[in-house]
């Protein structure tokens, strides 16, 4: 049997190498880009503060108010800030010391200055020649077809709406086929039909592997793409997991759910009897419920219903949603 010689004591492990906390959420299960106790200053202001969290392939949802340090911290991962205390590894790397890193490494940054003089294929095609490709026209190509920016690719950026020109800077870090894809608000000012182009790019990296880390504020728009979702508020971490995961860990706030049903008065005054159920309103032949328990509230309304022969005609969660979570998370700030 050959035994592999021991690593020399400055090598440093694969960050693949290295099991993640299970029991944390904060950290992703096969993990590409890792946080460790990142801070980071500007003089008096502290814009990230201690913050540990790792990403892994798929898609995930960076949120927070304005303010809260979610641009900070990607420019700290990737590798446009030295941060102030903790570090970084991108493929098991310190972006600011190995910059071949770069080469898997895609960034949007929330900027939108571009050369107005450019087209879109002109400004695509340079990003694919500063990466090295021997072809770079057949790359760009390829990248704003991507973006469904092919036909208006040979037009000046100058004349571009600000939903094209944030296709074309995709297209951009798109061009080296990057491993991760670092999305600053990537979704702004894009209309509806681009914003489903983009989704539908960015869920097509996902699932061949990439790992697509998304700040914006498109609730909607992350929860229908996201798989996973690191809430920030001022410079610290507040959540991170499955929205729903991230909700049922809120116990000190009850849900809300809205139940429509006729007659509605029978079904409310057995409600208030249930221990579920923490509060009643109604409004015409809706009820607005406050529940300890959304499970047992769940088995109790249609049994109710039945049994007082009440028709139920609707059973909502009104706080389950990616944007309840978020308004609970950045309440009062």
């Amino acid at each position: 049997m050959t035994v592999a010689p021991p690593p020399p004591p400055d090598a440093q492990p694969a960050i693949t190498d290295i099991p993640p906390p299970a029991a944390n959420p904060a950290y992703a299960a096969n993990p590409t880009i890792a946080a460790d106790s990142v801070s980071k200053f500007f003089g008096q202001k502290v814009a990230v503060s201690s913050v540990s969290v790792s990403f892994g392939p798929g898609i995930t949802g960076l949120l927070g108010p304005n303010g809260a340090g979610k641009t900070t911290l990607l420019r700290v991962m990737a590798g446009l800030l030295v941060p102030s205390e903790g570090s970084v590894t991108v493929l098991g790397r310190n972006p600011r010391k190995d910059h071949a890193v770069y080469r898997d490494v895609g960034l949007v940054p929330e900027e939108s200055s571009l050369y107005p003089t450019m087209t879109g294929r002109e400004y695509v095609e340079y990003a694919a020649i500063l990466a090295g490709f021997s072809k770079p026209r057949l790359a760009a190509s390829r990248a704003l077809q991507e973006v469904s920016l092919e036909e208006d690719a040979d037009r000046s950026l100058g004349g571009y709406s600000k939903g094209m020109r944030q296709r074309a800077k995709v297209a951009a870090a798109l061009v080296h086929e990057p491993t991760v894809l670092i999305l600053d608000e990537p979704l702004n000012g894009t209309d509806p039909v681009q914003r489903a182009h983009l989704i539908a790019a960015f869920r097509r990296l996902a699932d061949t592997g990439h790992t697509v880390i998304v700040s914006s504020h498109v609730l909607q728009e992350v929860e229908r793409m996201a798989t996973r979702v690191v809430a920030m508020v001022d410079g610290r971490l507040a959540a991170a997991g499955d929205i729903h995961a991230i909700r049922s860990a809120m116990t000190d706030i009850p849900y809300r759910v809205t139940v429509s049903a006729d007659p509605v008065r029978p079904l409310a005054r057995e409600l208030m009897a249930e221990a579920s159920v923490d509060g009643v309103s109604i409004d015409g032949t809706t009820l607005s419920i406050q529940t300890n328990d959304l499970r047992a509230l769940g088995s109790a309304v249609p049994a109710l219903s039945h049994k007082l022969g009440v028709r139920l005609t609707a059973f909502n969660p009104d706080d389950e949603s990616l944007e309840s979570v978020f308004r609970y998370l950045v309440k009062g700030k």
